[in-house]
């Protein structure tokens, strides 16, 4: 599923007009977005959580040359899929 698709569905799903949902979705994804870059946990029950994972600087080569190259530490979003969703998509793969 695209974000298009995203609109498209809470819009038909909700009878509203397709820029309101969009609004919707992008305010979703803003919040989700400025509050990771805050370093904040994002929970949504029953789907899952979003956290900003630290990861260290390393050593590591260049696969085409094998030359050594330093890789900076950074901070990755993380997402861990929450137990009801994990269940509903159990479910639905039988």
């Amino acid at each position: 599923m695209t974000r298009g698709d995203l609109v498209d569905t809470l819009a038909r799903k909700h009878k509203i007009q397709r820029a309101v949902a969009e609004c919707v979705v992008d305010a979703f994804f803003d919040g989700v977005s400025k509050a990771l870059a805050q370093g904040a946990r994002v929970e949504v029950r029953g789907f899952g959580t979003f956290t900003a994972r630290r990861y260290r600087g390393y050593e590591g080569r260049n696969p085409k040359t094998g030359a050594l190259i330093t890789v900076r530490p950074k901070v990755l979003p993380f997402f861990k899929v929450g137990k009801e969703l994990r269940e509903r998509v159990e479910e639905g793969g039988r």
